[in-house]
């Protein structure tokens, strides 16, 4: 392994802000960043794509296609930069025909992007085939991500009392293991031979252990020519324990995120990844002398962030690995951990990873994810809606209920969306079982879109009978693409006449985020229209006062059970409305959530609109009995 030099994705610009920050970081903060990144020597930035595009424009009202340009400008092709591509769904959560994907790509690619990273939540190729041929051939380089997932796991103890028998009327024992090595090398095999110019096992929740790490990556290695890309995460307190794994294994890339960005449910932090380095041999793709300016830099950014970060008061200790010197007996930790991964020592790696965290202070791992093997946002999603429904109490059968309901749906991967919508089919089942009404009585729109097939081919074929019981035909339907129909442009006569979006780049977000895009491009032509306006001669006009409704709430309220956006209210007040009558629908964790009535009532207030973002525990709806 000597003279070996590890490649390096820096994620901090998007995935780990993502990851750790919601998205949050706007423009002016990455502007004083760019110039320390510019001779950083990275070898890809990742800072576009995912859930950028929406987050950009939703929450901070900035254009995604001037972010990706300001840093195009600045980096001068110094290092790649890249973005991630759900495929078929580009950066939004339907299929999208292929002159949207087309579209994007181009204007991408012309605004300074190399490196598309395309991936499936349910890792069928068909949804990738086309996106890998397009980047190909407007000069980008296509990254083909295999999503790691796992086989469901029952508790020991749900083991014991036949949980497999009793969910699905077989012998207790437990089906046949899907989610082998070689799953996912033929998966990879698949992309490569599509034009896939490096190979990402792609690892969302941080599930991979560093055994799987260990047994992939080298199998990976033996199978394809191009470079192998490992993408994990801390959340469940496995990913430095396996991203050295993969090191030790041969990785060609591996993605960090800088010191104040890494750890916790975002990637392992660079800093760390070079100590190992050092120990054995290998040079890091990046000079750390820059990487530190940026980490000085990063610590005060991270600070703008505090109303988005869990760990606000307990960030890690300062660390420069080119200046200080580590205490013995941390220094021990990491040659164990080293010992432990050449050795196979599965749990001595562990150990010693996770005492090295502990020292740094990084977030300690969430054994709740670790041991449901489901991502966290599917988990707080579940959560809220379970707190909506007035049932918390279900969550431990809810959880229960996620292998049942990922193998009736064909064992699909837990990524967004799959894992969304399992979590909250999940959710359902077990309030039907709750209500004594049989299973599957309450589908999500997008449970009975999974199941008919218009997200893609699943992993394992739908059972006919089950489709026909979920869709009302046991024919598998594709989602067909022809019947797009591209967002209308409107003219807005109350800006001076002028259309919503007036150039190829916005009228591609208002196709791919119509919702998103109209609001934040009618603010754009009300600025322009705002400032000719200002040109022109003042009339003095009287200022409109919002009414507002100051009355104290002397009535029961329904309450957002997490922050989100309202998608329509369907009730006004005085309405008389009967139990399981539609309320309102709003959206959080990217899934649209129904607020029904839980029995007969009469409400009183409406205290939200479409499209208004409310806080966690915000009032909704005022009702009475």
């Amino acid at each position: 392994m000597e003279n070996k030099t590890l490649k390096i994705r820096d994620l901090t610009l998007r995935d780990g802000q993502q990851s750790l920050f919601a998205t949050r970081m706007p423009q002016k903060d990455i502007d004083v960043l760019l110039p320390l990144y510019e001779n950083a020597g990275f070898y890809i930035m990742e800072v576009w794509g995912g859930a950028v595009p929406d987050s950009v424009m939703r929450y901070l009202d900035e254009s995604p296609w001037n972010r990706l340009r300001t840093i195009s400008k600045v980096m001068k092709g110094k290092s790649m930069l890249s973005a991630l591509s759900r495929g078929r769904n580009l950066f939004g959560y339907v299929p999208y025909p292929n002159s949207v994907l087309e579209g994007f790509y181009k204007e991408a690619i012309a605004n300074g992007l190399n490196v598309m990273r395309i991936f499936d939540a349910l890792n069928d190729i068909d949804n990738v085939r086309d996106s890998i041929k397009m980047i190909n051939e407007l000069g980008g380089v296509p990254d083909g991500a295999v999503c790691y997932t796992v086989d469901p796991k029952a508790p020991a103890e749900a083991k014991k009392a036949g949980f497999f028998g009793k969910l699905f009327g077989k012998k207790a024992a437990e089906p046949e293991k899907i989610f082998t090595d070689e799953y996912f090398v033929e998966k990879a095999k698949q992309m490569e031979a599509l034009g896939a110019k490096i190979i990402t096992l792609k690892d969302m929740a941080g599930l991979v252990t560093p055994s799987r790490a260990a047994s992939i990556i080298s199998k990976l290695k033996a199978n394809l020519t191009v470079d192998v890309d490992f993408h994990t995460h801390c959340t469940p307190g496995y990913g430095l324990a396996s991203a050295l794994m993969a090191i030790v294994n041969g990785v060609d890339i591996l993605d960090t995120n800088i010191w104040w960005f890494g750890g916790g449910s975002a990637a392992p932090a660079i800093e760390l990844i070079y100590v190992f380095c050092q120990k054995l041999g290998i040079t890091v793709g990046a000079d750390m002398e820059a990487v530190g300016k940026i980490r000085k830099e990063l610590y005060n950014v991270r600070k703008n962030l505090a109303a988005y970060d869990l760990n606000k008061d307990r960030f890690p200790k300062e660390f420069d690995p080119l200046a200080d010197t580590l205490p013995a007996e941390v220094d021990a930790q990491f040659d164990a951990a080293i010992a432990a991964a050449k050795a196979g020592d599965e749990e001595a790696l562990l150990d010693a990873c996770h005492a090295i965290e502990d020292y740094f202070g990084f977030p300690k791992p969430n054994l709740l994810v670790k041991e449901a093997e489901v991502p966290g946002g599917m988990y707080s999603n579940m959560v809220a809606q379970l707190k909506a429904l007035g049932a918390e109490d279900l969550l431990d059968d809810a959880m229960l209920l996620i292998p049942k309901v990922r193998r009736d749906a064909g064992l699909v991967p837990l990524v967004t969306p799959t894992s969304q919508i399992v979590g909250a089919q999940a959710v359902n089942l077990a309030m039907d079982r709750k209500k004594g009404n049989a299973d599957y009585t309450n589908k999500s729109n997008q449970f009975i879109s999974l199941v008919k097939g218009e997200y893609g081919k699943t992993p394992v074929a739908i059972n006919p009978d089950f489709r026909a019981q979920i869709t009302g035909s046991p024919e598998e339907k594709p989602y067909d693409v022809s019947t797009y129909r591209e967002p209308a442009n409107p003219t807005l006569d109350d800006l001076g006449g002028v259309s919503l979006a007036t150039n190829t780049e916005e009228k591609l977000l208002l196709a791919l985020l119509p919702t998103v895009a109209n609001t934040f491009l009618r603010n754009r032509r009300k600025e322009e229209y705002e400032a000719t306006k200002a040109a022109e001669p003042k009339v003095e006009e009287k200022a409109a006062v919002k009414e507002v409704d100051n009355e104290p709430i002397t009535g029961e309220v329904f309450r957002a059970p997490m922050g989100g956006r309202i998608i329509s209210v369907n009730v006004k007040k005085g309405d008389k409305v009967k139990k399981g009558d539609l309320l309102l629908v709003y959206e959080a964790m990217k899934m649209e959530n129904d607020v029904e009535a839980e029995y007969d009532m009469t409400i009183k207030r409406v205290f939200v609109a479409p499209d208004e973002v409310v806080g966690t525990e915000a009032a909704l709806i005022e009702y009475e009995r």
